[in-house]
């Protein structure tokens, strides 16, 4: 079944290491609401395991939003989050066949 597409993405709160959403989607980014020493490493796949989507990220002081371009996970987006951190991460569910 082909799914709607978002035009701005879904949101997910981000504040704990955690499955972010299960099947294939795209990250467009993650906007970054307050954190201390945060850091966000994203995986393709249903646990902290695997293929790597995004290595580590340390947050600068300053940084509000970290663009990802749509990058593409195939199996599901696991975030494995460090310090403190409120963010949201913005993505799409798989549209296609």
């Amino acid at each position: 079944m082909i799914q709607p597409e978002y035009p701005y993405g879904l949101p997910y709160l981000l504040t704990a290491t955690g499955l972010a959403y299960t099947g294939p989607a795209t990250v467009a980014g993650i906007i970054v609401s307050s954190h201390t020493s945060g850091t966000i490493k994203l995986w393709d796949n249903t646990a902290g395991s695997g293929t790597v989507l995004v290595d580590t990220i340390t947050l600068g002081a300053a940084e509000r939003f970290v663009p990802l371009y749509g990058v593409k996970a195939k199996t599901g987006i696991f975030a494995t989050v460090g310090g403190t951190l409120a963010a949201t991460m913005v993505y799409n569910p798989f549209v296609g066949g």
